[in-house]
């Protein structure tokens, strides 16, 4: 079975950082872009950024500059490191991958089970 496995969330004091991971457990045959969401309260949920396969890194708007994504040389682990400039960085994180698992399958969207990041001002 292929899963998102995400670690690294918790509390973090307004103005630290905190570095978010996310692991492909299971086997794929092809990995393209990987990528963090986030979703607060009440809000619907919006991308923060996602690598390519090729290591290119974009970032969702308003989100450069707050965040920094990349991606292991496995091509199957991408991390966050979220500088917590504001309290509105607090949200529940996820983790989102395109992949197939076979070379005959379909690219099919997967997503982690999500991970809660508290800011305390």
């Amino acid at each position: 079975q292929v899963q998102l496995v995400e670690s690294g969330g918790g509390l973090v004091q307004s103005g630290g950082s905190l570095t978010l991971s996310c692991i492909v457990s299971g086997n794929v045959y092809s990995i393209n872009n990987m990528a963090w969401y986030r979703q607060a309260p009440g809000k619907q949920r919006e991308l923060v950024a996602y690598v390519t396969s090729g290591d290119n890194a974009i970032y969702g708007e308003s989100m450069e500059g707050r965040f920094t994504i990349s991606r292991a040389n496995t091509k199957s682990t991408v991390t966050l490191q979220i500088d917590t400039r504001q309290a509105e960085e607090a949200a529940v994180y996820y983790c989102n991958a395109n992949m197939r698992r076979t070379d005959w399958s379909k690219w099919c969207e997967y997503w982690g089970q999500g991970t809660q990041v508290t800011v305390s001002t």
